[in-house]
């Protein structure tokens, strides 16, 4: 229960008590503010509103009851978590002890945004250090009229905007790709307010998205063109729900850390069950058609396209004398309307992929799916990446010790490659395109001789593991800042990924490429955990857990020893024991995280390519 303190006996004909307690708000109505606060049970969300608040309920909304803030204030209205509540105490025993002027109770002593005792206590809080939200209101009224005739105004101000209207615009996100804006959203929204009136939660409309696609990964594994069908169908519904929560979050303001950890890891399950699904159906179809190995290629594809995503951003977005020519033109492309959409379904974001690959599989075969769908997707890759390197090269932006360190979490250097960096790493001299030299020689070592001259499987192969773990460690050995250290995390991971399916891939063994699918599945989890963790500001998994499951270069090393060792049956064995431990100690590691208070409430509102 959450407790709204009203500062007095709001004006005849208000519904401000009435929409107060329309967002779950317990009001008190007093002039002995203090008394109030200290009887309202400290465990509580608490709000102390002017009694001459005039505003639409949505503004409220935001400013009153995002789970997100530790407080949140618009003119005549504050509210503070129960974290933030000894910080409200104290503002309002300054406040009180200040007097009434301090309060801001006439009109030229109040500040541009603020207004009453809520706003004193608001510019406390954030002199104590407690950040405070302001929201953005837009249209939206929030204000503390003096007088009858400005209350007057306000309220016509009011009554000529539809708070609701405004709120189901924002339940979408501002940026976001075609087909998600034009044919998904449109309606979804309405949905997502369907849900919210019936006291659904975003996780619940999460899970039943997940649970949607897993539905139709099995139709596909059905191998019959009704079950292709099916899956197309049934992919498409799982995406709409897919954006549906979202919506319905951003609608009632239910934000959670378990929402932001399903929200970030469910797209990846679900796209990458229903490759699995695709390849077991052609399989099982009457051509009996192995494509494994596309599937496996279109996860890896995926994967590393979405670490070139995080790395970038990462390294970038507190970056100081951050711009370049080459962002500058595309700032002034984003300004000619048809070159927003245009660059928008290039780069294949999760709502036209999913389209993509719902149409294909209803109407074509898995192997078509995948040809079509690496193709579009490598191509979405060098584009994006391209931009990316020349904006890297034309800026001199300078990078903080904070991106470095992100950029070492996302390397997930182990202790081969951590006793390579603290030994050879430290007589190399660093430079500045050092670090993805020593990147990609290592990635080059490590694939071109098992893939061009077939010596997977050999303790040949072993040997050039070592060697990349070596490099590998080099690469890391200096601080990651230089214009192109964004890319050592994606040749890592594009190395790693690539062993692995080439690995399988060569030793015909039985089941390998299901196998090494599991394996890279349970890696690329631990991989995404560690960007979502980094992105709500939480830093990356505990470096034991990195340890534990060996580090990109010492899973390599595990997988080359055991294609060594093992042939045929054993090597799907081996595979299938190293997914099955790693996934075991990744997922109670991330779930134990997630759950805790100390994980992030972090959704994306980006809009950016997934």
């Amino acid at each position: 229960m959450s407790t709204a303190i009203l500062t007095g006996p709001p004006p005849a004909g208000s519904s401000l008590e009435e929409d107060l307690r329309s967002l779950g708000f317990a009001v008190r109505v007093t002039a002995d503010v203090a008394g109030a606060l200290a009887a309202v049970p400290a465990a509580e969300r608490v709000a102390v509103v002017d009694h001459r608040f005039v505003g639409h309920v949505h503004a409220l909304r935001l400013a009153l009851t995002d789970p997100r803030f530790p407080a949140g204030a618009v003119e005549g209205a504050l509210a503070v978590q129960p974290d933030a509540r000894a910080s409200l105490t104290r503002a309002l025993s300054a406040v009180t002890a200040a007097g009434p002027a301090a309060q801001g109770s006439g009109p030229a002593e109040r500040g541009p945004g603020d207004a009453g005792l809520p706003g004193a206590l608001a510019a406390r809080l954030e002199a104590d250090g407690v950040p405070v939200h302001r929201p953005d209101l837009g249209v939206l009224v929030a204000a503390v009229p003096d007088g009858d005739e400005a209350r007057a105004k306000t309220l016509a101000e009011t009554g000529a905007v539809d708070d609701e209207a405004v709120r189901l615009r924002s339940a979408v996100k501002s940026r976001d790709g075609f087909f998600t804006t034009f044919c998904i959203s449109p309606y979804s929204r309405y949905l997502a307010r369907w849900c919210a009136r019936r006291g659904l939660t975003p996780n619940q409309v999460t899970t039943a998205s997940l649970l949607t696609a897993l539905i139709a990964a099995g139709c596909a594994a059905t191998g019959t063109r009704g079950g292709f069908v099916a899956a197309g169908v049934l992919l498409l519904f799982s995406f709409v729900l897919d954006c549906t929560d979202g919506q319905l979050a951003r609608y009632s303001l239910q934000y959670s850390t378990l929402g932001a950890w399903l929200d970030a890891t469910f797209d990846r399950a679900k796209e990458y069950a229903f490759y699995a699904g695709l390849a077991l159906g052609a399989s099982r179809g009457g051509g009996h058609d192995d494509v494994w190995a596309l599937a496996l290629g279109a996860m890896v594809l995926m994967t590393c396209r979405h670490v070139v995503d995080f790395s970038f951003n990462e390294a970038n977005h507190d970056a100081t004398a951050n711009t370049s020519p080459t962002a500058a033109l595309s700032g002034r492309l984003d300004s000619v309307g048809w070159t927003v959409w245009a660059r928008r379904m290039i780069v294949l974001p999760i709502g036209e992929r999913w389209a993509l690959i719902a149409v294909l599989t209803a109407l074509t075969t898995p192997r078509t799916v995948f040809y079509v769908l690496l193709a579009g997707c490598a191509f979405a890759a060098c584009y994006t990446t391209a931009g990316r390197v020349l904006r890297s090269l034309t800026r001199k932006a300078q990078r903080t010790d904070r991106a470095a360190q992100a950029l070492a979490d996302l390397a997930d250097s182990g202790p081969v490659a951590e006793a390579a960096a603290g030994s050879l790493g430290r007589t190399v001299p660093g430079r500045a395109y050092s670090a993805p030299f020593w990147a990609v020689l290592a990635a080059a070592c490590l694939l071109i001789g098992p893939l061009l001259t077939g010596s997977g499987g050999t303790w040949r192969a072993v040997l050039q593991a070592v060697v990349y773990a070596v490099f590998a460690g080099v690469a890391v050995a200096q601080p990651l800042k230089g214009p192109l250290d964004w890319l050592v995390p994606p040749v890592f991971r594009g190395a790693e990924y690539g062993m692995i399916l080439g690995l399988a891939a060569q030793s015909g063994a039985p089941g390998a490429l299901p196998a090494a699918f599991g394996l890279v599945a349970a890696v690329a989890y631990h991989h995404y955990d560690t960007v979502y963790r980094i992105r709500g500001g939480t830093g990356a998994p505990p470096h034991r857990l990195v340890r534990a499951i060996g580090g990109h270069e010492g899973r390599v090393l595990a997988v080359t020893i055991a294609a060594a060792l093992w042939h045929g049956r054993g090597f799907t064995i081996a595979l299938t024991v190293l997914a099955a431990a790693i996934a075991l100690v990744v997922l109670s590691e991330s779930i134990r995280f997630w759950v805790s208070s100390g994980a992030p409430a972090v959704h994306d509102e980006t809009g950016e390519p997934a």
